[in-house]
């Protein structure tokens, strides 16, 4: 390592090429990836310890919450997963009675699905481990702060995804 002269005259090192970051890590994006790797692996332990649900169960009873019943490919999109993957998570939250399903009255080829009272209990639980967890994240923050932050990612979250848009195009 060289030595470089610092303000005061004496020496500090200069880094080593292999001591700095690779120039992606740096990088804004990926920094937010980090962070929400680390808030979903974090929430991923905590709502299996609150409520015993894996990642995938707790995104479907997150998303059916306290609202109407949905049908199993309105869920399947709200959650981001294959149909086919939903389909075995609620299996599984089926024999736990945590939901209940129903034909659609609108459409009897369609299942709508529901939590049931178990299920309602296990989304309270969810809810509030997020509202904890949430509070923690901020509670450095003032609120002048935490409104800047939240436009800003409101921005950068319209900007990504103008930026999908675009690389759907490119296909």
């Amino acid at each position: 390592m060289s030595q470089t002269p610092s303000r005061g005259g004496s020496t500090s090192p200069e880094p080593d090429e292999s001591e700095l970051p690779a120039p992606i890590t740096v990088m804004l994006s990926s920094r937010l990836m980090v962070l929400a790797n680390l808030l979903k692996r974090g929430a991923i332990l905590r709502y299996k310890r609150l409520t015993g649900l894996s990642s995938v169960e707790f995104g479907l009873v997150a998303s059916l919450g306290r609202g109407p019943a949905m049908s199993v490919v309105r869920l399947a999109e709200a959650v981001g997963q294959d149909k086919g993957q939903i389909s075995r998570a609620l299996a599984g939250l089926m024999s736990r009675k945590l939901i209940a399903k129903a034909p659609n009255p609108k459409d009897s080829r369609e299942v709508l699905v529901s939590l049931t009272k178990a299920g309602l209990a296990a989304h309270d639980a969810i809810v509030a481990g997020a509202q904890e967890r949430n509070r923690r994240l901020l509670e450095h923050l003032s609120e002048d702060e935490l409104q800047t932050l939240l436009r800003q990612v409101d921005d950068l979250t319209a900007i990504a995804a103008e930026m999908l848009e675009a690389e759907k195009v490119q296909r």
